[in-house]
Formats: C-alpha cells, structure tokens, sequence
C-alpha cells in the first residue's frame, strides 16, 4: 500500500498545472480509496439513500482532496468508472476533462447510474460542462429508469445554475419537459424536476414568469405529485429571496 500511495503523491508540474504521473492507474487509486475509507461514513449512506455493497466509506471533501492530487485526467476517470466503486465513480465527476467527454460516454455513464449521488455528482460538476450537455437533457427526459431519467433533470438544474452562455431559449424550451415530467411520481425524478423548475425561475424576469405560470398549472392539477411540484416550486419562486435575487440582477443590468 505505501509505494501504491507513493506513485499517487509524486505529481510533476506540466505547463504549470499539476499533474499525476504515467495516469496514475486506476488499481493504485482504488487502493487509496480503499486505504481512506470509514465504516462510519459506510454505515451512513444508507440514511441517505446510497448503496454501500461497492463503496469504501469516504467523504465527499476527502474524495475532492484527492482529485486535487490526481489532476484533471480524462484516461484515468475512464478506467476509474469502470472499476464499478462508488468512490471511483464519485471521482470521475472531479478529474475528468469535459471537453474530451464524448456523448457516448455520457449515454454509457448515465445508464449505469444506480442512485442519486453519483447522477448528481456527474451532472453538476462534469456533464454540464461539456459541448453535448443540452442534447443529453433532451434525450434523457424520456427514459425509463428513475436514476437514467433524474439525469435529464438534474443536468437541466445544474445547467440552469452555472451556465452563464446561454440565453433564456433553450430553458423555455425545457419548460416543456418539466411539465410532461412533473406526472413521474418516483421520489428521485419528482425532487429533480421540482428543483429544475426553481432553478430556471430564478435566473431571470422573463424565465420567472414562465416557470411561475408552468408551477401554477402544475399546482391546479387533480394528480398528486403535479401538484406537489407545483406547490412546492411556487413556495420558493414567489419568496422573498427570490424576489430580491432578480430584483438585484435587473439593477446589475443596467
């Protein structure tokens, strides 16, 4: 385990960024991860939901630490998925480069989402970086598996979060799919949609009143979980924060 360790520590300096040596292959970080684990952050999963069979029991802040001393390194966040471990998978979403992501490595990744943690993982801090991430929101809205489907959604949050090229036209556009959505009574999907909803409303006036009047259809409706989409948006949408928040926006425009 030392020299395994070791090969992980020693990092050169390449174009003034760090950087592991020969990839650091997947083997020696699977035995660091191993080496770092707790059986009390193992024991913890379960209380929020996320299988622990193929998980060592290591934090999020120390799986970030971690990819600080790996580097951004798209051949090893490959190898890395494909050991199957929780927290090899966990990594990929750090180290990996968004802009050698393929979309078929996208579709490969998403279809092996077994819980909330990786999907969201994946899509706030890689998937919504890259060139193909409004294509796979589209693509995904209409899948099957709860996890494959909460993807769409959850890469539309984050993308309505932190993408600041885009105008308001592809999130109109995704209004549409919150709404056909909002009637998927699955814990994992209902929360995801009800959360790229409220994401959308506040990124602007225009986008505010389209995801408000999208919530108010959603809360009139006779079906359980539209309605609670609704509701629970609107709750947040019509709060003073918010209001605060695009008020704040519109002087910084001026």
């Amino acid at each position: 385990m030392p020299t395994k360790t070791k090969t992980i520590d020693e990092t050169v300096q390449r174009g003034g960024k760090t950087k592991s040596p020969a990839m650091a292959d997947a083997a020696a970080v699977v035995a660091e991860l191993q080496r770092m684990g707790s059986q009390k952050v193992k024991d913890g999963m379960a209380r929020f939901a996320i299988p622990s069979d193929k998980a060592f029991g290591v934090s999020v802040a120390d799986l970030r630490k971690l990819a600080q001393r790996l580097g951004q390194n798209h051949a090893l966040a490959v190898s890395l998925w494909e050991t199957g471990w929780y927290e090899a998978r966990m990594l990929t979403a750090f180290i990996d480069d968004p802009l050698q992501v393929t979309p078929v490595q996208m579709d490969h990744w998403q279809r092996n989402f077994d819980n909330w943690a990786i999907c969201d993982a994946l899509c706030f801090h890689l998937f919504d970086k890259t060139p193909h991430a409004w294509r796979k929101v589209k693509a995904w809205a209409g899948q099957r598996g709860e996890f494959q489907k909460r993807a769409a959604f959850a890469l539309l949050w984050a993308l309505a979060a932190h993408d600041k090229r885009s105008g308001d036209e592809p999130f109109h556009q995704s209004l549409g799919l919150i709404e056909v959505a909002a009637d998927d009574d699955r814990n994992f999907v209902k929360k995801a949609v009800n959360m790229a909803l409220r994401a959308i409303g506040k990124r602007g006036d225009a986008l505010h009143a389209a995801a408000v009047a999208v919530a108010e259809r959603l809360a009139a409706s006779d079906r359980v979980t539209p309605r609670w989409v609704g509701k629970d948006a609107l709750r947040e949408l019509n709060s003073p924060s918010v209001k605060r928040r695009l008020s704040a926006r519109r002087k910084s425009a001026r």
